[in-house]
């Protein structure tokens, strides 16, 4: 307990996306479980969001080991704004990325490249504990990567 707030945990990141089904395939192939679909609206979502007249649609994605997930929400009303600029560098401020610790971090790159992921840089090896990059996913945010070596 900090300051009389207690957490009980995170639920989870949302991610804001233009092709749901595309980031569904994306984080499904990394190795997330589709959890659920569901539309969103109505008085209780604008309230919540702070928008008028919301209507979207999410899907909630799980880790395999049940802990953490990802919730991807497409907006049909109001539209989704563009990030300035388009595609931010890894320096932007905010909430941007999202690390996942794989297997096999060159498998898992080469089953990403056909739904579009593109490294930024390279794989690298950090002090010979993991190999570690960083990629472009879905709505341009960065996806980073870790396999555990040592």
């Amino acid at each position: 307990m900090l300051g009389g707030m207690t957490i009980q945990r995170m639920d989870n990141v949302a991610i804001v996306v233009d092709d749901l089904d595309a980031a569904i395939a994306f984080f499904t192939e990394l190795g997330m479980e589709p959890e659920g679909r569901a539309r969103i609206e109505g008085v209780w979502a604008d309230r919540t969001v702070g928008l008028d007249g919301i209507r979207s649609e999410i899907a909630m994605m799980r880790t395999p080991d049940g802990h953490s997930k990802l919730e991807l929400t497409k907006y049909h009303h109001p539209a989704a704004r563009a990030a300035e600029p388009a595609v931010p560098p890894p320096n932007t401020l905010g909430l941007h990325r999202v690390m996942f610790a794989v297997d096999d971090i060159d498998a898992t790159i080469a089953r990403l490249r056909p739904h579009g992921a593109e490294l930024l840089g390279e794989v690298v090896q950090y002090e010979g504990v993991f190999r570690l990059c960083y990629l472009r996913g879905p709505a341009g945010i960065i996806v980073a990567l870790a396999e555990q070596i040592g």
